[in-house]
């Protein structure tokens, strides 16, 4: 058995040579989850507090403490909005969950969302030089029930703290009135990352895609499969962004979404899957199959697979054909087979295949830009501004059918995100206060930049410990003995 490298740069190349395409990427599966269990047993977790001011002496004590902070408290009192400048509010993100949906796992129970939303704030301080919390919570009313309106109190309730929530792994329908009720309820921004920022990553490779293959967003037929919060809002923004809705087709379990839908239209819950189906799939389409046949695109966000959309499906799509598959923690099909079955362009959720469609060099910038002007919101049209800097960025530097977005170690895209989401709050009246381009870029790159110098220092120091190389080659050996 050779051996996995600490930075797993030779995943790919570690798995016995016999091992087929299907088997090495069920290896590749296996291994990083029980790294990733060895991994957070080992440390307790991956974030901490720290402070980040000094303590040059004992009366610094009271300088940061009583007496000397009383002057701080009443001058917020007096003007709430200085919070943002004499606490850390201002780059401060709530990361709010009830763990109803938690990536392919379902409802964990409330503390069983803690690893994601731990990771959530790992990559708002990595990557986009952003503090981050971790609250999950019960949302159990007293009829057993999972109640939206609690998890919206609760929001409402920490907004004097925070300077944003991050909404994570509701189920639905009740993420939809979360996130709708919260946005213009609350004086802070409230962002639902599985819906809005897989929606504005997702925007992103389409745009690119489509270029790749000298297609146009206006003409393209687009079949989703899975119509929860992800690709409800996927359809709803490639519409503003200039899809044309009759070419569209959405499908949940049940079946296509259409006005004869009525299980949807009587339940009031659903309201925005009912928007749908007043506006796309005028054909009434009701199997997937179907809609598949010269279909431009077919982008899936439903069960994980590998299994979970057919071969055959792919193969009866249209020239040049581009597929996202990006169900966590496995895609409805592997990439290699997708390919096989004729498919141009293959995007998953997954860093592991080529074309990571993951909101992951999404939300770090978007909630930066947005906390550096002091936004009250997050816009559709700053959701679509950052799809099309991330569309930008990538195509600057060169794209490929195995390269269509940003990767998450391309540093300098999450500081131009967030100037580009900035001014688009700007330009929509949401922000409190006004900056240019390059003072939002450079202020974004000094965070991230910090963020990043910490670590590695920390790393390099023994601040943070190394994992055991016996804990990589274990996890290695589990995986290669369990496919």
């Amino acid at each position: 058995m050779r051996k996995i490298k600490l930075d797993l740069s030779n995943l790919d190349e570690v798995f016995p040579k016999n091992f087929t395409k299907e088997q090495i990427a069920k290896a590749k599966t296996i291994f990083l989850k029980e790294l990733s269990f060895s991994a957070h047993k080992f440390y307790g977790g991956k974030v901490q507090t720290a402070p980040k001011a000094g303590v040059f002496g004992f009366n610094w004590f009271n300088v940061w403490y009583t007496p000397g902070v009383s002057k701080v408290s009443t001058t917020i009192r007096d003007n709430n909005d200085t919070s943002f400048e004499l606490s850390n509010r201002g780059n401060y993100v709530a990361v709010v969950s009830d763990s109803t949906r938690v990536l392919g796992d379902g409802d964990c129970t409330p503390p069983g969302g803690l690893g994601v939303m731990e990771g959530k704030a790992f990559l708002m301080k990595c990557l986009g030089g952003v503090d981050a919390t971790a609250l999950c919570i019960d949302s159990t009313n007293e009829n057993g029930e999972k109640d939206p309106d609690k998890i919206i109190e609760f929001v409402k309730m920490l907004q004097p703290s925070f300077g944003a929530v991050n909404l994570e792994d509701i189920s639905q329908p009740n993420c939809y009135k979360v996130l709708d009720t919260l946005r213009e309820e609350c004086d802070i921004p409230v962002w639902h990352d599985d819906a809005q920022g897989t929606a504005c990553v997702t925007l992103a490779g389409l745009i690119n895609a489509l270029k790749l293959v000298e297609k146009k967003i206006e003409d393209v037929k687009i079949v989703l499969l899975g119509a929860g919060a992800s690709n409800t809002t996927i359809a709803r923004l490639i519409i503003k962004a200039g899809g044309n809705p009759k070419n569209l087709a959405l499908f949940d379990s049940k079946g296509g979404l259409h006005l004869d839908r009525k299980d949807i239209e009587t339940d009031e819950r659903f309201y925005r899957k009912w928007e749908l189906c007043e506006t796309t799939n005028p054909q009434k389409i009701d199997t997937f199959a179907e809609a598949c046949k010269n279909a431009d695109v077919m982008i899936a966000l439903s069960r994980p697979g590998p299994e979970t959309v057919k071969p055959e499906w792919i193969a009866s799509m249209a020239e040049k054909s581009i597929v996202f598959t990006c169900a966590n923690p496995i895609p409805e099909i592997y990439p290699y087979a997708a390919k096989e079955a004729g498919a141009f362009i293959v995007a998953t959720g997954r860093g592991d295949f080529p074309n990571q469609v993951n909101n992951s060099v999404g939300f770090p910038g978007i909630l930066k830009g947005a906390l550096l002007v002091r936004a009250k919101k997050i816009t559709d049209n700053m959701a679509i501004t950052a799809a099309k800097s991330l569309a930008k960025f990538a195509e600057k530097r060169g794209i490929n059918t195995e390269n269509i977005v940003p990767k998450m170690d391309e540093m300098d895209v999450f500081p131009r995100e967030a100037a580009d989401v900035a001014m688009q709050a700007i330009e929509d009246g949401v922000a409190r206060i006004e900056m240019s381009w390059d003072e939002v870029y450079n202020l974004a790159k000094k965070d991230i930049s910090m963020s990043e110098k910490t670590l590695k220092m920390m790393t390099e120091s023994g601040l943070i410990d190394t994992p055991p190389d016996e804990m990589l080659q274990n996890a290695l050996k589990f995986a290669i003995e369990n496919v």
